[in-house]
C-alpha cells in the first residue's frame, strides 16, 4: 500500500457492468472492505451473475439500504439514472454526517441536485459522478466528478487505481458534461446503425465506411472547427443533401430516423440567416458562429 492510499470502508449501488468492475479493481489493488446493495441481487433475472460477480471478487452483498449504509463510510452510487431519485430517497433514512454519497449514474444535473435535496436532512457529504469511459477500460475508466463530495471521491479512490477527475464546485457540473457529451457520442451509435443498414440492403456497406473514415480520420477538433463555421454558409445545401439520404435510406426499406431529424436541425441553422449575416463568407471561428446563432435565436424568441 502506497503513502497516499488509505483504506476506508467502501460501498457500491447497483452492481451490475460499473458496480462489478470497479468493485473487481479495488479489490485487487488492496481496498479491503467493499460492500454492494443491489436491489435484484436475491430475486431477479440478473441474481445468479450479480452473486457470481460478488464472489469472483470477494465483495459482500447486502440485502437492503441501511446494511450498505452500516457497512460503508463511501458510498458510490452506479444504479440506472432514471432510479437516482428513488435511490437517495431509500437512502435518506439510512446516512448521517459520517457518510460520503456520490451518484456516478448518467443523468441529468437536474436529477442530481434533486438528489442532493433528498439527502440534504441526513448531514452526508453529496457528491455527483459521471463515467466517460467504459467498463472495457478496467476500473481506471476516465470518470468525472463535482459537487461537494467530489474532491473527496477523487482524493480517496485515485490512489487506489480510478481515474476520476474533478471538475467544479458546482453539484451536477460533472453529468452536465457527460448527459450533453451524449448528444453526440450515442448519435454516432444510432447514425452508424441507420447508415449501415441501408447501405447493406445496397451492398456497399464497407465502402461508405471506409469513406466516412477517410473523413474522421482527422483531429476531431479540426472536424468540428471545419463543419460549423462553414455549414453557417451551407446549412441549405447540406439540408438538401440530408434529406437525399433519407430517401435513400427509406428506398432501402429503413426508417430514416436519424437522417430526417439532421435535415430537419439544419433546415433550422439556414432558417437563421447565417449566411446573409456573415455577408455569404465562413466565420473565421467556432465561437463566432455559435455566437452567431445564439443572437439570432434569442432575437426570434
Amino acid at each position: 500500500m502506497s503513502a497516499t492510499q488509505v483504506q476506508f470502508r467502501f460501498g457500491l449501488v447497483g452492481f451490475g457492468e460499473i458496480g462489478s468492475t470497479v468493485a473487481a479493481g479495488l479489490r485487487k489493488a488492496g481496498l479491503s472492505s467493499i460492500t454492494a446493495y443491489d436491489k435484484y441481487a436475491f430475486d431477479g433475472p440478473f441474481s445468479r451473475l450479480i452473486q457470481e460477480r460478488a464472489q469472483a471478487s470477494s465483495v459482500t452483498l447486502v440485502r437492503s439500504n441501511q446494511e450498505l449504509a452500516d457497512a460503508a463510510d463511501v458510498i458510490f452510487s452506479a444504479t440506472p439514472g432514471v432510479a437516482s431519485v428513488e435511490s437517495a430517497a431509500a437512502f435518506a433514512p439510512c446516512l448521517t454526517a459520517a457518510h460520503t454519497f456520490v451518484d456516478f449514474a448518467s443523468a441529468t444535473p437536474k436529477i442530481k441536485q434533486a438528489v442532493a435535496g433528498r439527502l440534504s436532512s441526513t448531514g452526508a457529504l453529496v457528491g455527483d459522478g459521471s463515467i466517460e469511459g467504459t467498463p472495457l477500460q478496467g476500473y481506471g475508466m476516465t470518470m468525472l466528478s463535482s459537487g461537494p463530495a467530489g474532491e473527496r471521491i477523487r482524493d480517496l479512490l485515485n490512489p487506489w487505481g480510478m481515474n476520476i477527475e474533478f471538475v467544479g464546485e458546482e453539484l451536477g457540473t460533472a453529468s452536465g458534461i457527460k448527459i450533453l457529451r451524449s448528444v453526440l457520442i450515442k448519435g454516432i451509435e444510432a447514425l452508424h446503425d441507420e447508415m449501415l443498414l441501408a447501405a447493406r440492403r445496397y451492398g456497399v456497406a464497407d465502402r461508405v465506411l471506409a469513406s466516412a473514415s477517410k473523413t474522421l480520420a482527422r483531429p476531431w477538433m479540426d472536424t468540428v472547427h471545419s463543419l460549423l463555421p462553414s455549414g453557417a454558409i451551407h446549412a441549405k445545401r447540406r439540408a438538401e443533401e440530408l434529406e437525399m439520404s433519407a430517401e435513400a435510406v427509406r428506398d432501402a426499406g429503413i426508417e430514416p430516423t436519424m437522417a430526417e431529424a439532421v435535415a430537419k436541425r439544419l433546415r433550422w441553422k439556414e432558417s437563421l440567416g447565417l449566411k446573409d449575416h456573415f455577408n455569404g463568407v465562413v466565420p473565421e471561428t467556432v465561437e463566432d458562429t455559435l455566437a452567431a446563432m445564439e443572437r439570432k435565436m434569442a432575437k426570434a424568441a
